[in-house]
């Protein structure tokens, strides 16, 4: 499947979640199979050989591609999660994003030091989640870090820009424009 038809399979909804953010709904192309199943290609490709051991999905769409990326890559599943849904004891990290400030939660056991993990967003637009999502990860002291994105928004300015030692890829890199 191409970029293009990739890029189809996306409904843009205009400010939502406030006014004047246009919006990438991956959700509309999650229920594409042929769309879903070329995602979920596309990122188990970059990653079959970098021996992942956990991919860490962001809540709430990094979900659903990152748990089926994980079970391919025969790697383990930890949600990063808002305050308050991770029932057990766990590790917090707040960040700033383009209409507010945020909180994520792990567990505090989701991690060990030997692991090697694939963070996991369905969106890169100016980096504070994805960041957060890092500091969070790394905080367990894993052997590698890694961040993948279904979309990277291009034109956004990244006010929380990913450590020079992860790296990061995307599938498809779009303009807000």
């Amino acid at each position: 499947m191409t970029d293009e038809k990739l890029i189809e399979s996306i409904r843009i909804v205009p400010d939502f979640p406030v006014e004047g953010i246009q919006f990438f709904d991956v959700t509309t192309m999650f229920k594409n199979p042929d769309a879903f199943e070329e995602v979920l290609d596309r990122i188990c490709a970059l990653y079959k050989d970098k021996g992942i051991t956990k991919v860490a999905g962001i809540e709430s769409r990094g979900f659903i591609a990152g748990a089926a990326v994980a079970a391919r890559l025969g790697a383990g599943f930890v949600p990063i999660r808002k305050p308050g849904k991770l029932p057990a004891r766990t590790v917090s990290e707040s960040y700033s994003k383009e209409y507010g400030t945020d909180t994520i939660e792990i567990h505090a056991d989701a991690i060990d030091p030997g692991d090697v993990v694939l963070i996991h967003d369905d969106i890169l637009a100016t980096g504070g989640t994805a960041s957060a999502a890092v500091r969070l990860v790394k905080s367990f002291n894993p052997k590698a870090v890694y961040a993948n994105f279904i979309i990277d928004i291009t034109d956004v300015p990244r006010s929380a820009p990913m450590p020079e030692d992860v790296p990061v890829s995307s599938i498809l890199s779009l303009s807000e424009r």
